[in-house]
Formats: structure tokens, C-alpha cells, sequence
């Protein structure tokens, strides 16, 4: 009978160990921002929500499972143990299952979900105009985003900003004569508006964020190979 292949046994315990160093590293993080009093005072703030919540919950799910997936296939590697990597297996293989659901589902509600964007911009650009307290994190925001992109306002230029115009020093200065400017209030600033800077900086992130799952999906499909061959190694002993 066929021994098991040590360069594929221990290729599995290296893969493995990492995978569960993940774990470890997602799931301390999770953790420490879910308890920190920093992370407390923002998560229990109005403009937030209880959103900030769940998704750092996910992110603790997500570490304990990669955990749990790295400590099977260690210990099935080692020890030769089928049922542990079968489970491995079989976990492997649903988290891949879901990556591959959540890719088709973005592609085809991926329409839609760029007009909830546009919506969500275009609503929230009445905010830029508003004196109330809770509207001036969001204000604040929009200005970091104004600097960064070299634009003014979100769609109507300087003009959304309304009153608060003359509140905040400095704004939409055009400092960047390479960029088209125009005169707002006895001031130059930029013309340009920034939700297509905003909608074309999201749509850069999703392509990294696509490859990034691409190449999980590659890693994962090797260990789903690599458990596989070395299940059915250990079976024909």
C-alpha cells in the first residue's frame, strides 16, 4: 500500500498554521476594538449605530472559524487524522461555496447596488448645508474627501455647502491651479464636484477587494486539494 507523501503532509501543516495565525491575528483585533473604551464611545454614538456592532461581530465569527479551520487541518496533518480532515474539508469548501454565492450575487445586483450609491450620495449632499450638530462629523468627512480628491461639494460644487460656506476656513480652496477652479463668495475654489471622484475611488477598491477574494478562492482551493490527496493517502495505508 501507498505510504502518505510527507512533502504534501507537511506542505498542509505549514498552510495551515498560517491559517490559523489569521485567525488569531482577526480574532484578537475583533476583539480588542469590540472592548476598547475608544471603540465603545464611537460605536455608542448617534451617527453610527448599531451597524459598527455587527460588523465587528462578523469579523469575530469570521477569526474563530478561521481558527478552528487551521487548528483541524494542523492537527488532521500531524496526526494522520481523516475525520479532521474531512471536516476541514467540508468547511473549506462551504466558506469557498459562500465566496462564489456573495461573487454572483454582486454581479448581478451590481446595478442596482450603484444606484443605491449614487441615491445614497445625492441625498446625503442636503446634509453639507445643515447646522445641526449631528451633521457636522459627516460635514467634516466631506471636507478630508474634498482635500484628498481636489473637488468641491457633491454635486453642485461649492453652492451645496450653502451657509456653512463662510464656517469652515479654507474650504474647497483651489490650491491646484492644474485643476479647474472658479470663483465662489469672492474665493476660488475648485469646480469640479466630488461624487464621480467618490463613485470612481469605490469602484477602484472593489476590483482589490475582488482580487483579493480571487486569490483566497485559489489558496483555498489548493487546501482543498492538498486535504483531499492526503485524506485518501491516509486511507490507502
Amino acid at each position: 500500500m501507498a505510504g502518505v507523501s510527507g512533502c504534501i503532509k507537511y506542505s498542509m501543516f505549514t498552510f495551515n498554521f498560517l491559517f490559523w495565525l489569521c485567525g488569531i491575528l482577526i480574532l484578537a483585533l475583533a476583539i480588542w476594538v469590540r472592548v476598547s473604551n475608544d471603540s465603545q464611545e464611537i460605536f455608542s454614538s448617534e451617527d453610527v449605530g448599531s451597524s459598527s456592532y455587527v460588523a465587528v461581530d462578523i469579523l469575530i465569527a469570521v477569526g474563530a472559524i478561521i481558527m478552528i479551520l487551521g487548528f483541524l487541518g494542523c492537527c488532521g496533518a500531524i496526526k494522520e487524522s481523516r475525520c479532521m480532515l474531512l471536516l476541514f474539508f467540508i468547511g473549506l469548501l462551504l466558506i469557498l461555496l459562500l465566496q462564489v454565492t456573495a461573487g454572483i450575487l454582486g454581479a448581478v445586483f451590481k446595478s442596482k447596488s450603484d444606484r443605491i450609491v449614487n441615491e445614497t450620495l445625492y441625498e446625503n449632499t442636503k446634509l453639507l448645508s445643515a447646522t445641526g450638530e449631528s451633521e457636522q462629523q459627516f460635514q467634516e468627512g466631506i471636507i478630508a474627501l474634498q482635500k484628498e480628491f481636489k473637488c468641491c461639494g457633491l454635486v453642485n460644487g461649492a453652492a451645496d455647502w450653502g451657509n456653512n460656506f463662510q464656517k469652515y476656513p479654507e474650504l474647497c480652496d483651489c490650491l491646484d491651479k492644474q485643476r479647474p477652479c472658479q470663483s465662489y463668495n469672492g474665493k476660488e475654489v475648485y469646480k469640479e464636484p466630488c461624487i464621480p471622484f467618490i463613485k470612481d475611488f469605490l469602484a477602484k477598491n472593489l476590483i482589490i477587494v475582488i482580487g483579493i477574494a480571487f486569490g483566497l478562492a485559489v489558496i483555498e482551493i489548493l487546501g482543498l486539494v492538498f486535504s483531499m490527496v492526503l485524506y485518501c493517502q491516509i486511507g490507502n495505508k
